[in-house]
């Protein structure tokens, strides 16, 4: 039977449930249905009647590259009648990545994320914070231009990071762009495990670690334990993915975004021209 989705993985082993973003030509950025296809899924694993775990990750060597550029229509031109109409329209444009935010933090199951390779932008940001357990391959690190490209820490990044490494490493880290491996995410809190493996190695590692704790736990008691920890955290997180989206809709009003988009565009053409010469 084909599978119903272009852009993602979904497999259902037993009681775990995997997610795996599936674009590796582009670095699993957040473009085509990816971000569409991940809610959906989401949605069909919360529901499920088996699992316990669900489990996002990534196919090849990145976990993601977070937003597409060229194909997400922030580095458009496009005129607009006010200021109102084109925060309106930065906000509809931010809605999916909000709801995907929301399912995760809704979500019933344990949700685990498996860092398999990079996260850069969204993909270094939006998950780690909402996510119960986080598990990384030892080639993996995260890394936000979010200040060099005029933008702000998105979907609560600002505050998910901070409740697990502090004020202090999160300001470098969101703020200043501070690029942070494996091992240093693990050693500040953020991480819970890393394997010494990449690739299938890792993704099977995840899955023998992952089934060992269902060996020796029972699974409702792991759910209701993500369930009481959560509970008061859902409306301060829903309040900070809101506060991100606000925050990043004037940023594009104020238009230092496409400014610092067009710079770094040139920087990029450059680079692949002088790379081109030397062929």
């Amino acid at each position: 039977m084909p599978s119903k989705y272009q852009d993602i993985i979904l497999e259902v082993t037993g009681q775990i449930g995997v997610i795996k973003f599936n674009r590796p030509k582009s670095l699993n950025a957040f473009g085509g249905k990816l971000m569409q296809e991940t809610i959906s899924a989401i949605r069909e694993l919360n529901e499920h009647p088996d699992t316990v775990f669900t489990v996002l990750t990534g196919e090849g060597r990145f976990f993601s590259a977070g937003a597409d550029v060229r194909g997400s229509g922030l580095d458009s031109s496009k005129n607009y009648a006010s200021k109102a109409e084109k925060k309106i329209a930065y906000l509809t444009m931010f809605a999916p990545a909000s709801e995907m935010l929301r399912s995760i933090i809704d979500h019933k199951k344990v949700f685990v994320l498996a860092l398999n390779g990079p996260g850069v932008g969204g993909g270094a940001a939006w998950f780690p914070g909402v996510s119960d357990i986080v598990l990384a391959s030892s080639s993996a690190y995260l890394q936000v231009p979010f200040s060099a490209l005029g933008l702000v820490p998105e979907n609560g990044s600002a505050i998910n990071f901070s409740q697990s490494m502090g004020v202090h490493r999160t300001n470098e880290f969101l703020m200043f762009g501070r690029k942070l491996s494996a091992q240093e995410l693990e050693q500040f809190g953020m991480v819970n495990r890393v394997f010494e493996s990449k690739g299938e190695d890792f993704q099977k590692q995840v899955r023998e670690y992952l089934e060992e704790q269902l060996r020796v736990n029972d699974g409702k008691s792991m759910m209701e334990m993500k369930r009481l920890q959560n509970a008061p955290l859902r409306d301060g997180r829903l309040i900070a993915v809101w506060n991100s989206m606000d925050a990043l809709a004037e940023r594009f009003i104020d238009g230092a975004p496409y400014r610092r988009f067009e710079v770094k565009k040139r920087e990029l053409e450059a680079k692949s021209k002088s790379r081109t010469s030397k062929i």
